[in-house]
């Protein structure tokens, strides 16, 4: 079993551009966002940390507890204002952060962040730097070994491996105070039994994203990106409706978009294409409970009441596209019809 953990930890890393001793196996990406936080504030007790209102819940919550948080402005697309990490990094007079946060992708507008530019800051100040690539991880390159951050958390769910399984991809050289203890498992990084089959499972799923050199990743990234592009072309046929976040789908993930719609709010909308047999989103995947507004949208400017996310999979077929708009069509039509 051994063995095949390790395999599993090789083809991971393969994917990631990593080595394997780099990798920390998790329960999952919350996990390892927790692990990055702990220990990154745990050297540097009392010192700040940096991140954006546009990062993943688990990221804010996490450094809340342990840290004063200090929140970097984003653009009208969800895009971090590389200029003022930049000042604040230099400004001599402030503490110095314990950790910066940099997610590679957005999980609900999906903007891809500027982070070789971030993590090159942050090397330049020696500030630790951690990236949550949970949501770009098997539908973009993510090269670690190009990219150099201290801490990178990903997700095997999120690239098609079995929910329970992640990791903590860790800078070599790099010395963490490690989040779990109580045994020796992961060269004492991270205490507990792993998550076997799960794993297993995550390293079967990257080999698979990595074969042909990332070429099945690039093929199956195109048909998303197509899938997308003929599902917004049918929906903005309608008045009133726009793409919240980055116009050119070059400058955010491939399976994913955010509407936004006027006239009506989500709710409603949600619930007639839950009726027609559409599944679509109002936020992220991990604040479904959730009955605040989305930070993510609140943070670019953007109404969160009338955002839709719309995302398609390895199984959505063009049949499913052309479901959704023609759902999203009559939907968006009536709803506007009942306010007269």
């Amino acid at each position: 079993m051994r063995d095949a953990l390790e395999e599993a930890r090789d083809r991971v890393a393969g994917l990631l551009g990593a080595i394997p001793r780099q990798i920390v196996f998790t329960s999952g990406a919350t996990e390892a966002i927790n692990a990055a936080v702990w220990g990154a504030c745990r050297a540097a007790p009392g010192a700040p940390v940096l991140c954006a209102a546009v990062e993943h819940s688990a990221v804010r919550d996490a450094s809340t507890r342990m840290a004063p948080v200090e929140i970097l402005p984003v653009d009208g697309t969800g895009r971090i204002d590389v200029e003022t990490l930049r000042a604040r990094l230099q400004a001599s007079a402030l503490a110095r952060p314990a950790l910066v946060h940099c997610q590679w992708a957005n999980h609900e507008v999906g903007t891809l962040q500027p982070v070789h530019q971030v993590v090159e800051l942050c090397r330049e100040a020696g500030v630790t730097v951690h990236v949550d690539a949970a949501a770009a991880s098997g539908h973009v390159p993510t090269d670690l070994g190009a990219l150099d951050a201290d801490l990178m958390s990903v997700s095997a769910h999120k690239l098609g491996g079995a929910p329970g399984a992640g990791a903590l991809v860790v800078r070599r050289g790099s010395r963490f105070e490690p989040l779990l203890v109580g045994g020796a498992q992961e060269r004492g990084r991270r205490g507990g039994l792993e998550p076997i089959p799960a794993l297993l499972a995550f390293g079967a799923a990257a080999e698979a994203l990595a074969s042909g050199g990332g070429g099945v990743m690039r093929d199956e990234a195109g048909v998303a990106r197509r899938q997308i592009a003929a599902m917004v072309s049918g929906a903005l046929a309608l008045e009133g409706i726009e793409v919240v976040g980055p116009a050119d789908p070059e400058d955010r993930l491939p399976y994913l978009i955010c509407i936004g719609v006027h006239g009506v709010e989500a709710e409603p909308v949600l619930i007639g294409l839950d009726r027609a047999g559409v599944a679509v989103h109002s936020g992220s995947a991990c604040s479904s409970e959730a009955i605040e507004p989305s930070p993510v949208l609140e943070a670019m400017g953007v109404d969160p009441s009338h955002s839709l996310r719309v995302s398609v999979g390895w199984t959505t077929t063009d049949t499913d596209g052309t479901a959704f708009v023609d759902a999203f069509t009559r939907v968006v039509s009536e709803l506007r019809a009942l306010r007269g």
